[in-house]
């Protein structure tokens, strides 16, 4: 699904009694906040009907379940699980592309009911019109806005420069590489001003040299802009490098595991991180919370305090 059939398929999520914006966008009503998190997801639960062998029968598939979880404004959390926990269904349900058998979302107290331009979707297929050039593609969300053409191309001109783009404006993306291209995408997601980025494994495409590269400017982006960031990822390394805090999924029905907080200090750098013990000690715990069905057991085994000294709680007799 590209960026534009997104775009085109807000408004169709509300129900009648949501009012529309000049720009035919729903409008949902604002409920109380729950608390003061920038996103609140209570219980939410996804189900899939299939198909079974027999064919006259629908098998139901539970891809989430139980799965509650609030965001603080500006956060950046990083969320990883097996293959298959519902990690991206998860995401798509909180671009409102796909809407939750049971449980509700919540983003500055307002109903999650469809796409909106409150959120920035960035998918590892980069998702670019092929027939745009690179400021035509970061503007096209300025244009669906309505922002006028001047403006568009300062705010486009902005959003280039701080991906690292400039000079690149009027290439089209076959003329860019895979890591350019990614930039393209970041930089459209952040051109029309979303409060939150949700992110789909957006650097599994690229070689292990550029997704390095776009690890630090996406950091440096996040410590500019400030925006509030979920990010899906299959790299342990990768959720506990950029993350504040790191979502430990089930396998399916996926629900929350445990949440572990990354004390690591900030600024971080890719380069930085990998000479780091904690930083080696920390992705080995999330290593460990993956591969153990219990999660009090490992606990007790592997605590994940940051600043204890590593070399002793890696000892043979404490793993042991």
């Amino acid at each position: 699904m590209t960026l534009e059939t997104i775009i085109q398929a807000q408004g169709g999520g509300g129900t009648s009694s949501h009012a529309r914006s000049p720009l035919g966008l729903m409008e949902p009503e604002r409920l109380p906040p729950t608390d003061r998190s920038k996103i609140v997801l209570r219980d939410l639960k996804q189900v899939y009907c299939l198909r079974s062998t027999e064919r006259r029968k629908k098998e139901e598939l539970v891809a989430l379940e139980n799965f509650t979880l609030s965001v603080d404004e500006g956060a950046f959390v990083a969320i990883v699980g097996p293959s298959g926990c519902g990690k991206s269904t998860l995401l798509d349900i909180l671009a409102g592309l796909a809407r939750p058998q049971h449980g509700d979302i919540h983003i500055d107290g307002r109903l999650v009911t469809g796409p909106a331009l409150d959120r920035g979707f960035i998918m590892q297929g980069y998702a670019l019109f092929p027939w745009r050039t690179v400021i035509e593609n970061v503007g096209y969300g300025l244009e669906v806005k309505r922002v006028p053409k001047q403006q568009r191309r300062e705010i486009c001109k902005k959003y280039i420069d701080l991906v690292g783009l400039n000079g690149f404006e009027d290439r089209y993306p076959s003329e860019l590489s895979g890591g350019m291209r990614q930039r393209v995408a970041i930089a459209r997601s952040l051109a029309y001003d979303p409060k939150v980025l949700l992110m789909d494994e957006p650097f599994a495409a690229v070689d292990a040299q550029t997704r390095e590269i776009l690890q630090d400017e996406l950091l440096n982006i996040w410590e500019k802009t400030g925006k509030t960031i979920i990010f899906i990822t299959h790299s342990i390394e990768e959720a506990v490098l950029l993350a504040g805090q790191v979502v430990v999924m089930t396998a399916r029905p996926g629900t929350i595991k445990k949440t572990v907080d990354i004390d690591l200090p900030r600024p971080r750098r890719a380069a930085d991180m990998r000479v780091s013990a904690d930083y080696k000690w920390i992705t080995h715990r999330i290593w460990e919370l993956l591969q153990n069905d219990d999660v009090a057991a490992s606990d007790q085994n592997l605590p994940l305090d940051v600043g204890k000294d590593v070399a002793s709680e890696i000892a043979p007799s404490t793993l042991l």
